[in-house]
């Protein structure tokens, strides 16, 4: 925190730090006792009627009271990096963007309004880098038309927690009545470690998702609309793990798939984008009874291997905040969070009567 000369904790900071990121110390209850305080880093997003509104790196919007404040400063806008590819968050949301295109897309400004059928959030919301080139009101009123016109919820998906990042764009939205209702990380790691972790026998490697992978696959959705989007991106591979009856080096497990599909459902598969230094890991997903046995690993090591071949150094994915399963193998293979993203959904109708019903 900020201390004087003489040892006392002041506010250096004022509404004019609108939008920088900031540490602050306020009394836990107003008016309490001396001594007992919270700490809070995070963007300062607003400063109106003596209130402040904070929101955090994993996008949390804090509420302040001005007459509880002890000490406040700005801070540095991201913490320094120990490890892992340095990267801005610009330049990994057009990464991720890349390697996961909508069948639709339209450009509002710097916005790329993306649909797919509702074949994931990540595929039918609004991606926000740079200027609408209208007012925000207007330019979220032409959202809503655009997805409407399509049967279609409105999402705008943001970021917090690096330099760079929305926190400001996740407060106006906030205030207009959009809803955040799930959050995500990205992670980045080195390449290179993730290939060697594991020998990845028996895992097979193709450049297109046949049924009996979108059969492990636990996203549902239209299934020509599924394969288009997971078909995108510079040079996309499919890893599978096949089950038994699958052939030579296949391992002797597997459930029955239904007989359209034929044969066995893969016993884990995943997905990786390699995109100039990037390889952009997805769709990992491993038989529920088969878990914590290496299959993940292995197709991480077998897609790395891959990446590598095609001159890739660096690597991300993304992980749900709940998914502690999954965020303990990333850790152990050497990820760490870069940022946190959002999706919000537009309100049901309009908040105070200023949009237009879609």
């Amino acid at each position: 925190m900020e201390i004087s000369a003489a040892g006392r904790l002041e506010v250096r900071i004022t509404a004019a730090d609108v939008g920088k990121r900031v540490s602050v110390r306020c009394l836990t209850v107003p008016g309490g006792t001396p001594g007992k305080f919270t700490d809070t880093v995070g963007v300062l997003t607003s400063w109106t009627d003596g209130v402040l509104h904070i929101t955090r790196r994993s996008g949390e919007s804090v509420r302040i009271p001005e007459a509880t404040l002890v000490a406040g400063k700005v801070v540095p806008a991201a913490p320094a990096r120990r490890r892992g590819p340095a990267a801005s968050y610009e330049e990994l949301a057009r990464v991720s963007a890349r390697a996961w295109r909508p069948v639709e897309s339209e450009r509002l400004g710097g916005w790329e309004l993306r649909a797919a059928h509702g074949f994931t959030r990540r595929a039918n919301s609004v991606l926000p880098l740079g200027d609408p080139g209208l007012p925000l009101d207007e330019a979220l009123n032409a959202v809503r038309r655009w997805y409407g016109e399509r049967g279609l919820p409105a999402y705008v998906q943001t970021a917090t927690g690096a330099e760079g990042t929305q926190e400001l764009l996740c407060a106006e939205l906030e205030r207009r009545g959009w809803v955040r209702e799930v959050t995500a990380e990205l992670w980045t790691g080195a390449l290179a470690p993730v290939a060697d972790l594991a020998e990845p026998s028996g895992v097979r490697l193709a450049r297109e998702a046949d049924a009996a992978w979108l059969a492990r696959y636990q996203r549902k959705g239209v299934p020509e609309v599924a394969l288009r989007v997971l078909g995108s991106g510079p040079s996309v591979w499919f890893a599978s793990v096949p089950g038994a009856g699958g052939g030579e080096g296949a391992a002797d497990i597997g459930e029955e798939m239904p007989a359209a599909v034929g044969g066995r459902v893969p016993v884990a598969v995943g997905r990786c984008v390699v995109d100039g230094r990037w390889a952009g890991f997805a769709a990992v997903e491993v038989d529920p009874a088969l878990r914590r046995r290496g299959l993940a690993t292995a197709v991480m090591a077998a897609l790395a291997r891959r990446a590598l071949d095609e001159g890739a150094s660096a690597a991300w994915l993304q992980v749900e905040e709940d998914n502690a399963a999954a965020r303990g193998l990333y850790t152990r293979l050497g990820f760490t969070v870069h940022h946190a993203y959002h999706h919000y959904r537009a309100p049901e109708t309009g908040a105070d009567g200023r949009y237009e019903t879609p």
